[in-house]
């Protein structure tokens, strides 16, 4: 029973992922400096995801349109119930496995935020405000 909950969860989580990429976004149009600089500032975060996650597709979305380059990890356990390397980093580092998560690095500090209005909040501070340097 659990197997099959699990199965219809993913398929399910699968068929909205694809939805969401047939749904085209406004991605944020940047001259090229202003796109080289969003580029450099989202080299240090990495969102970790499950794939299917209805929130991880929202956060997805967000960086679509935002039109940045941000790494994504893995932190859904493998089939065979073993952890995947990023969901052992996750679980080290903060105590818990959720997702989404933005994990972001600047210099020795490291900070994850958890909730996807959070991500999305930050993403749009820190990403938008280039964007706005673009079109000025």
């Amino acid at each position: 029973m659990k197997f099959l909950l699990k199965a219809f969860r993913n398929g399910l989580g699968a068929l909205i992922a694809f939805i969401s990429r047939l749904i085209p976004t406004n991605k944020i149009k940047r001259d090229a400096q202003a796109q080289e600089l969003a580029d450099v500032k989202a080299k240090n975060i990495e969102l970790y995801q499950f794939f299917a996650c209805p929130f991880c597709i929202m956060s997805r979305r967000v960086i679509r349109r935002l039109n940045i380059k941000i790494v994504t990890r893995n932190a859904q356990a493998a089939y065979n119930g073993s952890d995947t390397k990023y969901r052992q980093e996750m679980l080290k580092e903060t105590g818990k496995i959720q997702v989404p998560c933005l994990k972001i690095t600047d210099g020795d500090k490291v900070t994850w935020l958890f909730e996807s209005a959070e991500i999305k909040t930050y993403l749009e501070k820190e990403f938008g405000e280039i964007s706005a340097l673009a079109s000025v």
